[in-house]
């Protein structure tokens, strides 16, 4: 297994300990950010979130510059971005933080998504993630990110900054889904 491959394993390892970290009160203390007061477990998830984040780049990064890129990287690295976004985007849910539906929307496009990858797997072809939805993927980390600190207010009038990149993922997410839909539909055709 290459380097870029054992780096996307490592995002999915790293996804439960977020988790933990997230949901387990531990008794750690707080901390305070700028006007955003944090438990220091939270503060952990969110570095654990940003590290796992940066995983997706350094993946990448090693899989062109190191001509390694494989199918089975080019299925497990959307799977892994897929499990650390829902996983995160389902806690900020649980903690009343986003609304549900918008999370739903960003689920089931991943699932839909999924699945056409799938079909295309049966036909011996692998669908690697395209440009727009490795947008859509960074804005979701990153408004995770800014929602993990408490959605930090930007500037002197409090800009809701994690608003904002939201906004722009879900946007980003269903353009991305129809740009799949609408360049892989010779493939569901093909199924019927």
């Amino acid at each position: 297994m290459n380097i870029a491959n054992k780096l996307t394993l490592s995002r999915i390892v790293l996804i439960p300990i977020f988790v933990v970290f997230l949901f387990v009160p531990m008794s750690l203390g707080t901390v305070t950010l700028g006007a955003a007061s944090l438990s220091v477990e939270r503060l952990i998830a969110a570095f654990l979130f940003i590290i796992a984040s940066c995983t997706d780049w350094l993946d990448g990064y090693y899989a062109r510059k190191y001509q390694l890129v494989t199918n089975f990287g080019k299925f497990l690295d959307p799977l892994a971005d897929k499990l650390l976004v829902t996983s995160a985007f389902i806690s900020l849910v649980a903690f009343d933080q986003i609304a549900a539906w918008m999370v739903i929307l960003i689920i089931a496009r991943e699932f839909a998504i999924t699945g056409l990858r799938l079909i295309a797997v049966e036909d011996g072809e692998v669908i690697a993630a395209s440009r727009i939805a490795k947008w859509k993927t960074a804005f979701q980390m990153v408004a995770i990110i800014l929602w993990l600190f408490n959605n930090p207010p930007f500037g002197p009038d409090g800009f809701p900054l994690a608003d904002i990149f939201l906004w722009i993922a879900v946007i980003l997410t269903v353009v991305s889904g129809v740009d799949y839909f609408w360049k892989n539909r010779a493939i569901l055709l093909k199924s019927k």
